[in-house]
């Protein structure tokens, strides 16, 4: 394992379809080839400091939850062994090497398919001014993080710029169908509790995440990165409280840094972020990837 980031991919021969906040994505035949590069975003503004192994713990972490949910709903993954992508890639495996999947090409469902089973952030914020998270009405007297009366399905649109918009089931339905938006509805609230029950055994809470899906033909599969710490809230089991905000193993370490400066959340004079907070946001990373898989990176 090296401290060597990569922020950006330049293959010339294969086709470019697009570069996210921090994965670049081509087209390889009929197939995606999804590189998670080690760019960092924080208020939707990409950062110029890359997070060494961010990388390689999105696409590894990815990898162990969708072998691990593939009995739920099936899912996009063909590989993530570099060694064994086709021919005409090999030339890349040395950059492809540990952050990269081979993955079925789908439609994407225009749909964030988020899951909260504790009351923290944005949700959180909602619930003093309203008692209601995405208009689903809570009850009276509930604390920040702490665990919901049962878990709840909070979807949102799917934004290229800016913020996603919290959006009904109903909307969901108009976008979709109602039988795909039950679909994705039921498999996302199935995928939350089976990784949610699993992950605190290894001592981590999942207070909440999303997840994409894709339509392959008649079939709606899993697809994008899963339950990592760039799509998912992680919490230390053993340091828990409610009433508090709990500190989480994502880049909430970066932004809470970010939040003493003085800029202001523009892609203008974007901060460089110092050496400590560098190293202890991929501490944050590779911890997680630890517990939840019982692997080294």
């Amino acid at each position: 394992m090296n401290a060597q980031t990569l922020q950006f991919t330049d293959f010339k021969d294969i086709k470019f379809l697009k570069r996210g906040k921090v994965r670049d994505i081509y087209a390889y035949n009929d197939e995606l080839l999804i590189v998670s590069t080690d760019r960092i975003s924080c208020f939707d503004v990409v950062l110029p400091t890359a997070i060494p192994h961010k990388g390689e713990v999105l696409t590894q972490l990815s990898a162990f939850w969708f072998n691990f949910t593939q009995e739920l709903i099936p899912n996009h993954l063909i590989a993530t062994d570099a060694d064994k992508f086709p021919k005409e890639l090999g030339r890349y495996k040395d950059i492809l090497r540990g952050r990269a999947m081979l993955v079925k090409k789908t439609r994407p469902l225009p749909v964030e398919c988020v899951v909260r089973g504790y009351l923290s952030g944005s949700g959180w914020k909602e619930y003093q001014k309203t008692q209601s998270v995405c208009g689903i009405k809570l009850p009276a007297g509930l604390k920040e993080s702490g665990k919901l009366p049962e878990v709840i399905f909070t979807p949102s649109t799917k934004e290229e710029k800016g913020h996603d918009i919290n959006v009904s089931q109903e909307y969901v339905e108009k976008k979709i169908g109602r039988e795909a938006a039950e679909k994705i509805k039921e498999a996302s609230i199935a995928l939350y509790k089976k990784a949610s029950d699993y992950a605190q055994t290894k001592g981590i809470i999942i207070a909440d995440t999303k997840f994409e899906f894709g339509a392959l033909t008649d079939e709606i599969i899993l697809i994008d990165e899963v339950l990592t710490p760039d799509s998912s809230r992680f919490w230390d089991r053993d340091a828990y409280k409610v009433g508090v905000s709990c500190p989480s193993f994502d880049k909430q370490f970066v932004r809470d840094y970010l939040e003493t400066l003085n800029w202001n959340k523009t892609p203008n004079d974007v901060p460089e972020l110092p050496k400590e907070i560098i190293e202890k946001t991929t501490q944050k990373y590779l911890e997680a990837y630890r517990r939840l898989t019982g692997k080294e990176l």
